[in-house]
């Protein structure tokens, strides 16, 4: 895996937003509704907390892609990490819509209306295509071009949420439907949630940049910090301001409803708390965790949600855990996850040469069968 020492806190940050999304995702799902008391600090704080996980996910998922990509000093096809994305933007795709996939239904026949939901990997895939396609529009033009189209992009979704959110999409099947609204029942949707990785792109272009600049962390985390906390604090101020002055309706739906900008603020204080820390956090373990968040998170909707079989923990424990289970089976959960992934990156390539030889046992064996029914069918 391509790796540099100065990403360890890119790696550290994607580390922490599996964890997060793991334990959120475990109290979510299986605390009961009892304890959901908005009026509790521990619990608001913990709802507040992880609600800047899947920003941060998907922002340090648009940096990490796009510094590979543009460490190459060539454009289009000539680049291999273009080839390399697209394969892997279509099989996140793909590889999201396989653990909606519930197989017993699929033998009689049925597809669930939950296959067609549209969740991280989706909404990952198309935002790592998306930031391909901005690379190839702005191949060989101005070098400031990129960076630009991809902060614009972040900037129009953001800022025409209020608009495009109230859009049916009615003319649209409903599985493409999904991609677009939460209507049909999908977790995450393309719009607005390709912004945080258009602007994690932007940011990995910034840093590539000024990588050898000797103040470059100092700069960064001061720049974060200061963008963070105004985004935090004076964006919806800002909305009252330009609503007042313009009277477009636009700036006071912002503000009602401000809630990606200031995600936007939390993620630049991640940022910024993970460059300050960044000496400290080198482990290996750490750094495996942040590098395989494909394995874990697939090994977690299997545990939680019975990809498959429709059969986990979801399935037996919805909303009934008391916080002291909920706790510390959330602690379990994240260790159970992690450490299969691990185990599973330390011998992936002999469990893929096994199971490359059992498929082809099983394609010979169904020639084999459909042989012998041939055969029965030409002696009748």
């Amino acid at each position: 895996m391509e790796r540099t020492t100065r990403l360890h806190f890119i790696d550290a940050m994607r580390a922490w937003a599996i964890l997060m999304m793991l334990q959120g995702h475990f109290v979510d799902g299986l605390l009961d509704n009892l304890f959901r008391d908005p009026e509790n600090n521990v619990y608001t704080l913990w709802k507040y907390f992880r609600g800047i996980t899947a920003p941060v996910f998907f922002t340090v998922s648009g940096f990490i892609f796009t510094y590979l990509l543009i460490r190459f000093p060539l454009y289009r096809l000539e680049n291999p990490r273009v080839k390399k994305g697209i394969r892997r933007g279509i099989q996140l795709v793909l590889i999201g819509y396989l653990l909606r996939l519930n197989l017993f239904g699929l033998l009689q026949g049925k597809l669930y209306n939950s296959f067609f939901f549209v969740d991280v990997l989706h909404c990952i895939g198309i935002s790592i295509l998306t930031i391909i396609g901005v690379f190839w529009i702005s191949a060989h033009r101005n070098k400031w071009l990129f960076p630009a189209l991809l902060l614009g992009s972040t900037l129009l979704l953001f800022i025409f949420e209020p608009i495009y959110k109230e859009w049916s999409y009615a003319s649209l099947p409903q599985s493409l439907a999904n991609y677009f609204t939460k209507s049909g029942g999908s977790v995450f949707t393309i719009i607005p949630w390709v912004g945080y990785t258009t602007f994690g792109a932007f940011l990995s272009v910034l840093f590539t940049r000024f990588k050898n600049h000797p103040h470059l962390y100092k700069w960064a985390t001061g720049l974060s910090i200061s963008l963070g906390l105004t985004l935090m604090f004076l964006s919806s101020p800002l909305f009252v301001q330009l609503y007042e002055l313009t009277d477009i309706a636009l700036f006071s739906a912002l503000f009602n409803n401000n809630y990606l900008f200031i995600r936007l603020g939390d993620v630049l204080i991640v940022f910024a708390i993970f460059m300050i820390v960044r000496p400290l956090i080198t482990h290996p373990t750490i750094l495996r965790i942040g590098q395989n968040t494909l394995s874990i998170y697939v090994i977690h909707f299997i545990i939680l949600y019975g990809s498959f079989t429709g059969v986990g923990l979801y399935s037996y424990f919805d909303h009934s855990l008391s916080p002291t289970i909920a706790i510390a089976g959330a602690v379990v959960f994240m260790f159970v996850c992690s450490f299969a992934a691990l185990k599973y990156e330390r011998h992936e390539v002999a469990i893929k040469k096994q199971m490359g030889l059992a498929l082809r046992k099983l394609r010979l064996g169904l020639e084999r069968l459909a042989t012998y029914v041939l055969k029965l069918f030409k002696a009748f």
